[in-house]
């Protein structure tokens, strides 16, 4: 089968691990609050106009859009505390500027909170919805048994078929680190392709690979993708709203360069940069090939805050220039895979490796969670539903990462050890509740 010259597959992972209940300001589940108004919100509204990208939703996700109360708490916060904190910022910031900013802000918030009162969220979502991944967004290279990867595939695969229907096979590997050995594990589970990262190695990026035991592995494209997420990546431009820069009550009213921020001239630049990432994407399939740009949708809306607006801009420039931009499932129709040689354990990390997730900084909470597993799936015993639910919170990809990043203070390793004592003594506290009973089933 020919491969198809210039075609680009835009691929957006969407996760938070499961803050819902467990603690607000300063971590905790105003996260997932900011995230729902910042980007998942906005997102709908360009995926409803037809945006031809890839959606991969988490299932520890979903359950929070899905638990009791969830979306109610949301709306609560929108338009009790985001109201009456750009209320006292406004009340105290003269500058005209600062204070157009943030009332445009402020519109943000009660456009998202307009949108709940009226849409249910994973509603609005699932038609979308085309991968999964695993339960609780675990590193699967580093669980400890055949059992321990077995229970998150199936359990992330059946949460998305339940709540989704149909599934043609996508899943996105938390934090894209795979191992050979997974393979089998991913084909047994019913997986077709899943996307990897092989910078460094000397493999072209623009073809998918057939890995022995039938799964594709689909490069993503780090020259594409670094245009959007690296330190000098277009949102560090200095029209964009500064993420770091913040009012007192931790609004954002700036712009990079410091001027008051202008909504009219981020938006400007975020199609400069929409038509500038097309041109390049277009190059880098110029004589053929699949390009995969795959970004954490919380990137566009709440770490950039035109981000949304740039991928709006990518779809209709595409259009224009004559670039074909498909849902990944349908390239990948349209193009032959190589075989895929020899690999090592590789994930988007630095280095790209497990390092990040089990390195000096966090090799406790990594071997405390392997022991966890193999006390609770090693023995051929059948553990209790509560204690399953725990290993899975344990498991999540976030605490390592949080510490080893130093960017939750004690949050992640906090919540490590609560999941891992209610793990292995689940009568000890209150089991965390998952609203998926298919989640807790072993065997």
């Amino acid at each position: 089968m020919p491969r198809v010259s210039r075609e680009l597959a835009l691929v957006l992972h969407t996760h938070m691990p499961y803050v819902e209940g467990f603690g607000t300001w300063p971590f905790g589940e105003e996260w997932l609050w900011e995230a729902i108004a910042t980007s998942y919100v906005p997102l709908v509204e360009v995926l409803d106009r037809g945006a031809p990208v890839t959606l991969s939703l988490t299932p520890v996700l979903c359950d929070q859009l899905q638990a009791p109360g969830a979306l109610e708490r949301c709306v609560a916060f929108l338009r009790g505390v985001r109201e009456e904190s750009h209320r006292l910022d406004l009340s105290e910031l003269d500058e005209p500027g600062v204070r157009a900013a943030l009332r445009h802000s402020r519109e943000d918030y009660r456009r998202a909170a307009a949108f709940l009162e009226s849409r249910d969220l994973l509603e609005a979502l699932a038609p979308h919805a085309a991968w999964t991944s695993a339960a609780t967004h675990a590193v699967l290279p580093l669980l400890a048994t055949d059992a321990g990867v077995r229970l998150q595939l199936r359990a992330g695969i059946e949460s998305h078929r339940a709540r989704f229907g149909a599934w043609r096979g996508g899943f996105w590997l938390p934090e894209c680190a795979h191992a050979p050995w997974l393979d089998p594990f991913l084909e047994e589970a019913g997986v077709r392709a899943c996307c990897v990262e092989l910078t460094d190695l000397g493999i072209d990026p623009r073809r998918p690979l057939r890995s022995a035991a039938g799964p594709l592995l689909v490069p993503i494209d780090r020259e594409l993708i670094d245009l959007v997420w690296s330190p000098a990546g277009y949102p560090s431009k200095a029209a964009y709203r500064a993420y770091a820069s913040y009012t007192p009550r931790h609004h954002r009213a700036w712009a990079n360069d410091g001027a008051p921020y202008d909504p009219e001239r981020g938006r400007a630049q975020a199609r400069a940069d929409a038509a500038d990432f097309v041109q390049r994407a277009a190059a880098r399939v110029r004589d053929g090939g699949l390009a995969v740009c795959a970004l954490d949708t919380e990137l566009l809306g709440h770490w950039w805050h035109e981000g949304v607006v740039w991928l709006q801009a990518v779809v209709e420039e595409a259009d224009r220039a004559g670039l074909r931009l498909s849902p990944l499932d349908e390239a990948l129709e349209r193009h032959e895979p190589a075989p895929a040689p020899p690999l090592p354990v590789t994930t988007w990390g630095t280095p790209r490796d497990l390092t990040t997730w089990s390195g000096p900084a966090v090799a406790d909470l990594a071997w405390a969670a392997r022991e966890a597993e193999l006390r609770l799936l090693g023995n051929g015993a059948a553990p209790s539903p509560a204690a399953v639910r725990e290993l899975l919170h344990l498991q999540a990809s976030d605490w390592t990462f949080l510490a080893t990043r130093e960017l939750a203070g004690p949050y992640p390793r906090e919540r490590a050890a609560a999941h891992r004592r209610r793990a292995l003594a689940p009568e000890s506290g209150t089991a965390h509740r998952y609203v998926a009973p298919h989640l807790v089933r072993v065997g």
